[in-house]
């Protein structure tokens, strides 16, 4: 095996109770847009923007709720889905004659309404069409002489049939017709080839949001590849993933229970679960139920490596973009889900706005690691002890002085730590050398680092009573 720079991460240190690229990151989501690189996606891009470079897809989706919640700069893969989506029947309002199919698959979960504004049959008849429900609407066109219309970046294609006896009375003035559609999907085949893209990928980044729900036997895969690029690629990062929607027919309690066995066995600090859903105003204007995981990955762009998302003061999420939060009565459930190692939301009685319940990550009982900000405060350890310490291999020790040769290169090695501390980052760091170390018969220098991460609070008690000031003492 080739020599390199290793870390042990030593988890338990803090006692905890069994009971219970820094902002950038990499999209990986179904879209039809094809690339063999990475494609960009800035803050300072609005939706059209987003959504000509991804196409009408839940990828793009996907960044539009990253960017407008506080990410900056995100690297998106797109993927071609292996299950494709599907077209529910179109239904007609209006007296006019004609009739419409639909066909292709589409690339996303869209509600598609098309409107006649001018009647009569092919080549006459003018519509509009809107792919967000009736949020907006195209310009007018003309009904194709061969009465087709092909919705452009939807995969779809609506296919109008004229009445076969009086064609000028097929399509008149307000004559509508509807279709939903389900999004395609990517299989755990799918993320797992794009996720070993990332090993060779030049970009810096810090986490991962894999788009689209996903169930237990993606979580168990992707684990083993946060473990890989650990230990083997030496890139640590994390990885944020969203779990299913509630199905039509389950109960509550149904839905609970399902999320509580689906983690069975998951234990990984580097992995994310985000359940948390919302009837949610995009960047766009369309009001969509979606998952939060996109928000998150927002606030993570936005906040400092040690600082919580789930920050009163700094990450509200405002009510007239969150209207509420999903499936209906989920409330009552959050604390069940937040004790599951679940991402959630919630709301605080007495101020406004949404906010993260704890970030928490997929961890084993008792874990140092249990919130995605001691996760990302000890990846950025990792990255940056990493690169001081490769400058010190294959380098001389003076063997007239083996500890102190040893320590000089420890102490460089905690130059960026010691510049963690003053940032606030982390409270303090010691580096321990072993002592006795035979470097000529190993040629392997072992460091221990310990540090105090930096604290939060995440309840507070007040003791509330009367006094009286003459009563003596």
């Amino acid at each position: 095996m080739l020599r390199d720079v290793n870390t042990i991460i030593t988890d338990g240190g803090l006692g905890a109770d069994t009971v219970k690229g820094e902002g950038v990151h990499v999209k990986i989501g179904v879209s039809p847009i094809v690339s063999d690189v990475p494609i960009i996606i800035t803050g300072s891009m609005d939706a059209k923007k987003i959504k000509e470079k991804l196409g009408l897809s839940p990828l793009a989706d996907a960044c539009m709720d990253s960017v407008e919640n506080g990410s900056n700069m995100i690297y998106c893969l797109p993927v071609a889905a292996s299950v494709p989506g599907t077209v529910g029947e179109v239904t007609k309002t209006g007296t006019g004659l004609g009739s419409c199919t639909v066909e292709g698959q589409p690339n996303n979960a869209y509600e598609i309404i098309v409107k006649f504004t001018g009647a009569g049959g092919f080549n006459q008849a003018v519509l509009r069409y809107s792919v967000d429900g009736g949020y907006s609407f195209s310009e007018e066109v003309t009904l194709a002489i061969n009465g087709e219309l092909s919705i452009p970046s939807t995969g779809l294609l609506f296919k109008f049939t004229e009445d076969a006896v009086t064609p000028t009375d097929s399509y008149k003035i307000g004559d509508t017709y509807t279709v939903s559609t389900e999004s395609p999907q990517m299989t755990n085949q799918d993320v797992l080839t794009a996720i070993d893209k990332l090993r060779t990928m030049n970009y810096s980044f810090e986490y991962v949001h894999i788009v689209g729900e996903s169930t237990g036997a993606l979580w168990a895969a992707v684990s083993t590849e946060a473990e890989n690029f650990t230990s083997l690629y030496k890139k640590p990062l994390f990885f944020v993933l969203e779990a299913r929607n509630i199905t039509e027919g389950e109960t509550l309690d149904e839905y609970a229970q399902y999320l509580v066995s689906e983690r069975t066995g998951l234990q990984n600090y580097d992995v994310q679960i985000v359940t948390a859903r919302s009837l949610y105003t995009r960047m766009d204007g369309t009001i969509k139920d979606i998952n939060n995981a996109g928000i998150v990955c927002g606030l993570y762009s936005k906040a400092k490596v040690q600082q919580s998302i789930g920050e009163v003061k700094s990450f509200s999420i405002p009510e007239n973009k969150m209207l509420e939060l999903l499936p209906k009565g989920i409330e009552d459930y959050i604390s069940l889900f937040d004790e599951t190692k679940y991402l959630t939301f919630r709301k605080y009685e007495g101020i406004e706005g949404f906010y993260v319940t704890n970030a928490r990550m997929m961890c084993p009982d008792g874990s140092d690691y249990r919130y995605a900000e001691n996760v990302r405060v000890k990846n950025k350890i990792m990255r940056e002890t990493r690169k001081q310490a490769l400058q010190e291999l294959q380098s001389d020790i003076d063997m007239t002085d083996v500890q102190g040769s040893l320590e000089t290169i420890a102490k460089f090695i905690q130059s960026p730590l010691d510049t963690m501390v003053r940032n606030k980052e982390i409270s303090s760091v010691r580096i321990v050398v072993p002592e006795d170390q035979d470097i000529l018969a190993t040629e392997k220098l072992n460091v221990i680092i310990r540090y105090i991460p930096i604290g939060h609070v995440r309840e507070i008690e007040i003791d509330l009573g009367m006094e009286n000031p003459f009563r003596t003492q």
